[in-house]
């Protein structure tokens, strides 16, 4: 690995060993673990054959305390290492069955990974008008990486609603009754009142207002609509003028050259007289 490489994985090693607070864990130090740093698709895919997609950027194997980043992955490594970190945070403090959409979503909240370009990429992706189920959601997130991180996004504001659902706006009622060994239905029941049913449809609800079309053409889109539209406008007015445009040219006729220089010769001589 290139000494600047280098430099990055001790930066990342350094902060994997601090003590970190997660939300509704609290602040918790950093169990033994191994961290590998790699450098392009050929090696992180060789961490963990099978398990990892060429367009992956970090790999959390719980079950033997391992994290692996990739450097040179779009994104912020240290964001990355977070979001791997997390995973780690949840299994090991939390033993009962978790959904895929949840273990991903707490993890991009817990990184702070819904910044706006991923706002973005839901008003695109809900532009349309539909939410995924989150059965639905699972499946997106093993997808390819369009799908994938649209899902990742959506997964996400499902965690934070979660939180909204509950009176102090936190998942601590959520993670706690996890935490005491109740099962993901149950603690979503007795953390916002809801069965996982009438929250899918609550998030669902949620998620179309506030990603929806209307937030899209506020946040930029309206220009672009605007602009496809003025396109449109000029090649409608063009064809429409085409038939005036030909009439105009009929009776119109353009002297051949030899003409031309006939007529100015004879100018020429009337001028001399």
């Amino acid at each position: 690995m290139e000494p600047a490489r280098t430099g990055i994985g001790l930066a990342l090693a350094e902060a994997a060993d601090r003590p970190t607070t997660w939300p509704g864990l609290g602040s918790r130090d950093p169990s033994a673990l191994r961290l590998f740093v790699v450098d392009g698709a050929e090696a992180f895919q060789a961490s963990a054959p099978g398990q990892v997609p060429p367009w992956g950027a970090g790999l959390a194997l719980p079950g033997i305390r391992t994290l692996v980043v990739r450097v040179d992955a779009v994104g912020n490594p240290f964001q990355t290492l977070r979001h791997e970190l997390a995973h780690l945070a949840v299994r090991e403090a939390i033993r009962v069955r978790l959904p895929l959409w949840f273990d991903e979503g707490y993890a991009v909240v817990a990184a702070s990974e819904l910044g706006r370009i991923r706002a973005l990429e839901l008003n695109l992706a809900l532009a349309g008008g539909r939410v995924p189920t989150l059965r639905e959601l699972d499946r997106e997130l093993r997808a390819g990486p369009v799908s994938a991180s649209q899902a990742y996004a959506l997964a996400g504001t499902a965690v934070q609603h979660l939180a909204r659902r509950h009176p102090d706006g936190t998942l601590d009622a959520l993670m706690s009754r996890l935490e005491s060994g109740a099962a993901f239905s149950d603690a979503v029941l007795a953390s916002t009142g809801l069965t996982l049913g009438q929250f899918e449809l609550a998030w669902q609800r949620d998620t179309k207002r506030r990603y929806g079309l209307l937030v899209w053409l506020v946040a930029g889109g309206g220009w672009l609509i605007a602009g496809m539209l003025l396109a449109l406008g000029v090649m409608l007015r063009r064809r429409r003028d085409r038939p005036r445009r030909l009439a105009l040219d009929v009776g119109w006729e353009l002297p051949a050259p030899e003409l031309e220089e006939e007529d100015a010769a004879l100018d020429q001589r009337g001028e001399s007289r």
